[in-house]
């Protein structure tokens, strides 16, 4: 079995990492976009452009079925991108239900790029799911680069908690897997009262579906 997973840089490797574990006779097939990163401040037709050709390598190589491990690629184009390839995309997204779920203050936080922020596959899961819930979104647009360059000093992570924890925020929704590099960090400066969601687990369990779907038919 041969599982692709796609991510911009090095945030889909905690994916990639997550998937040996569960499916440890797997082949992993990891590809990345480090020349053209960030992914998070592009529009919906570059990042078509930038990733359609890697996504008919996985194709060609035989993946079985590909994690798309980006926010910003499964909310802006997974639609254009199934229609290109005939394999299956397992994508990822903000947790906004999950958070708004075990929200107890009606305040959860969603950090993610502004690609992921802008798309329309976001606004449709705040309308479905945020009525009379505040969702604030502080400005991350310069993590994913900060992490791949191994900067965390600058994302300044306890001023941006300290600010959500003034806005009765007990929910912080990590919303691009760059951020999976700092959850500890996250969680370090958010604990007790704020709890720090990211969805691996949810994403490996679809996968897992959608292979079993496919050996099966």
């Amino acid at each position: 079995m041969k599982i692709g997973v796609f991510d911009s840089g090095v945030g889909g490797k905690s994916f990639a990492s997550a998937i040996k574990k569960r499916f440890p006779d797997a082949k992993i097939i990891y590809k990345e976009d480090r020349e053209n990163l960030p992914y998070g401040d592009k529009t919906p037709q570059e990042l078509l452009v930038l990733s359609a050709p890697i996504f008919r390598e996985f194709e060609t190589e035989g993946a079985d079925a590909v994690l798309v491990a980006c926010n910003s690629i499964t909310t802006n184009i997974i639609s254009e991108l199934r229609d290109i390839v005939d394999i299956p995309l397992v994508g990822v997204e903000p947790m906004i239900k999950p958070a708004i779920k075990i929200s107890k203050t009606g305040a959860v936080a969603v950090c993610a790029t502004p690609a992921t922020l802008s798309s329309k596959r976001y606004r449709q899961l705040k309308l479905d799911n945020a009525e009379g819930v505040e969702v604030v979104e502080p400005d991350c647009s310069d993590w994913a680069f900060l992490i791949e360059h191994d900067r965390r000093p600058e994302l300044r992570l306890k001023d941006m908690v300290d600010t959500l924890r003034n806005k009765k925020v007990d929910v912080i929704v990590l919303g691009c897997t760059h951020y999976h590099w700092i959850e500890d960090d996250v969680k370090a400066f958010a604990s007790p009262d704020i709890q720090v969601i990211q969805p691996i687990e949810p994403v490996l369990d679809q996968l897992e579906l959608v292979l079993n779907n496919r050996k099966h038919k």
